[in-house]
């Protein structure tokens, strides 16, 4: 089997587990190889997600590492099963390979958890408003390249027309709702279409206000996205360069907490949608 030239996150996730499964069984390459009856090179490249791997051998290596866990084990089998090329994969070598790899993560989430300090979330982001955003960057893009963003940056927010959609929750802070970003008149067509999406079942809107005082990690924007089981989980969240994706179980669980806090300190979902009124009359 040749090599990826360039595994995905996903790819590359899966990898990491069944390296995770492997130490934690206190087996070294060696030691697991010998185990398997392959070589450690074979070994490596599925754990660094250079080569694929069937969802039998995902089994079989479970097995011989005695992991107790069986719906982690299949979320792992299934994961490599999967053989399909996403709609992301048209903008590859047009967008950053983090852009790509978030909607991928979209994609297969069973449930999604947003914080944002400073832009509206990117799933609830108009045509409008994710180009005014866009243009502030440095350097700027050019025409032909802010039409890919925007083409890919729309193109994700198909998740959440899905027949069955993951549940979103989404905690923006009122900086970010206060951002006029391109002017009052596409500010307040952001903020129109945020109160309409908020009415949809699948998707929650709760409002930090300033009143609310300090949450942990109150300078990071970040995205949690909730795999088929919990160790499946990533937390992706915004540099000024680029994206992070966070997947040690420290990082996940610090996480978990910071947003639990920061939802406990929001307004609710109806009081929510009030003070992003207000807001909207006063841009």
């Amino acid at each position: 089997m040749p090599p990826r030239k360039a595994p995905t996150a996903r790819q590359r996730r899966l990898g990491i587990e069944l390296r995770k499964i492997r130490e934690h069984t206190g087996l070294s390459l060696t030691a697991g190889a010998a185990m398997l009856g392959t070589d450690r090179t074979t070994i490596s490249n599925i754990e660094s997600g250079r080569f694929g791997v069937s969802p039998e051998r995902v089994r079989s290596w479970a097995g011989h590492y005695k992991c107790p866990d069986v719906a982690y084990i299949e979320a792992l089998a299934n994961m490599a099963a999967e053989r399909i090329n996403g709609w992301w994969e048209d903008y590859r070598g047009d967008l950053a390979s983090d852009a790509l790899d978030l909607a991928e993560l979209e994609h297969h989430a069973a449930a999604i958890r947003s914080v944002q300090i400073m832009y509206m979330p990117g799933l609830l982001q108009t045509e409008d408003y994710a180009r005014a955003v866009f243009s502030e960057s440095v350097p700027p893009p050019s025409p032909a390249r802010q039409r890919r963003q925007l083409s890919h940056r729309l193109k994700r927010r198909d998740v959440l027309d899905r027949a069955t959609p993951p549940a979103c929750t989404f905690l923006i802070h009122e900086a970010a709702l206060r951002m006029v970003y391109g002017g009052s008149k596409i500010a307040r067509g952001q903020l129109d279409y945020l109160l309409k999406q908020s009415d949809r079942d699948n998707i929650t809107v709760r409002a930090i206000p300033f009143a609310a005082g300090g949450f942990p990690y109150a300078s990071s924007s970040a995205h949690y996205v909730c795999g088929t089981v919990p160790q499946l989980d990533t937390v992706q969240t915004d540099t000024a360069t680029g994206s992070g994706f966070l997947v040690a179980e420290t990082s996940l669980e610090n996480w978990r907490v910071a947003l639990n806090r920061t939802e406990e300190r929001s307004l609710d979902p109806e009081s929510s949608r009030d003070f992003i009124r207000k807001i909207a009359e006063q841009v």
